[in-house]
């Protein structure tokens, strides 16, 4: 039995699905624009339906939504038939999603959606559905060859669907001038809010966890802050308080090609004169950034006297998973 070249077969599908989207790019226009601009008016939440292959596209269309500052939830058109109907407010707009635009358990509630006077989006693949009559807007995929050889299972039509949901969203996000730090805020347990919402100040070594030496202070005393406090470094201040300096272990090493003798010569003679520092109120990616831009494993915080208020290393971000 010969063998089935995959790649190929893989590499078609890819073809196929990239030739739907091309068909797609023509049909954002002033019909996208109206869908998007009632979406930005809307005084309550995007209700998406769609069944089967649409349904869970759709499912996707509405996290992507909510997440990205427009309120949306998925409502499953069969259920909405056995009392569901009731969590969409007249105040919504619903997102009707099917191919055909003739989906039965869709258009059994629609005649309600209508009596209501809700404002219903539609997305098909022909303008001349049903459903796309019955829609205030209707939104068009085109019609697209599948990528499944038979022509039936739903492939190249539900990714141009999703591709349409997430041009709505990102649209929307545009226009409403939504941010990173506003995406973490709907993201806050996962990575990506940990990045976005963490200040130095929530991880920063504080009080008497900052090591902190006067200038006049001998390096072997020096030496002996660095190890109590456990950052490999100390922060070095004037008779005010004011930071004029660090010292690392890196500087220790450095310090012992010099053959200088550790208990009788000032940290003010080794020191680093020029620390890189960062203020409290700044984001925990921004030290990242920094450390990663400068390459170095620690950073004094401090605040607007630039007195040290604050430690931080790249352990400390690294266990709080900014890294």
């Amino acid at each position: 039995m010969p063998r089935f070249d995959f790649i190929a077969a893989g590499q078609k599908v890819i073809s196929t699905e990239q030739a739907a989207l091309d068909t797609l790019r023509p049909h954002i226009n002033a019909n996208f624009q109206a869908a998007c601009e009632l979406i930005l008016a809307c005084q309550g939440r995007v209700i998406v339906m769609g069944m089967g292959k649409s349904g869970h596209i759709g499912n996707k269309i509405a996290a992507t939504l909510a997440s990205t500052g427009t309120p949306a939830f998925f409502v499953h058109p069969a259920e909405a038939s056995h009392g569901d109907l009731g969590m969409i407010t007249t105040q919504d707009v619903v997102i009707a999603i099917s191919n055909s635009g003739e989906a039965h358990e869709i258009l059994t509630i629609l005649p309600v959606i209508k009596r209501l006077h809700i404002k219903l989006i539609s997305i098909t693949a022909n303008a001349q559905s049903s459903m796309a009559q019955l829609a205030d807007i209707s939104l068009e995929i085109g019609k697209s060859e599948e990528a499944c050889p038979l022509g039936l299972a739903p492939t190249s039509s539900t990714t141009a669907t999703l591709v349409l949901g997430d041009a709505l969203a990102v649209a929307l996000l545009a226009a409403r001038g939504f941010t990173a730090e506003d995406f973490a805020l709907s993201h806050p347990g996962g990575a990506l809010g940990r990045k976005l919402l963490l200040r130095v100040n929530d991880l920063m070594h504080s009080g008497d966890g900052v090591p902190i030496v006067q200038e006049n202070t001998l390096i072997r005393d020096a030496l002996l802050e660095i190890s109590r406090k456990g950052l490999g470094m100390t922060a070095v201040v004037n008779a005010e308080g004011q930071l004029t300096g660090i010292y690392t272990d890196g500087d220790l090493r450095r310090t012992l090609d010099l053959d200088i003798d550790v208990r009788q010569t000032p940290i003010t003679v080794v020191m680093n004169k020029t620390p890189k520092t960062i203020k409290p109120q700044l984001l925990a990616a921004e030290a990242v950034a920094l450390m990663e831009e400068k390459k170095i494993n620690g950073v004094i915080v401090v605040d607007d006297q630039y007195r040290p208020v604050g430690a931080l290393n790249m352990h400390d971000l690294l266990k709080a998973g900014v890294v």
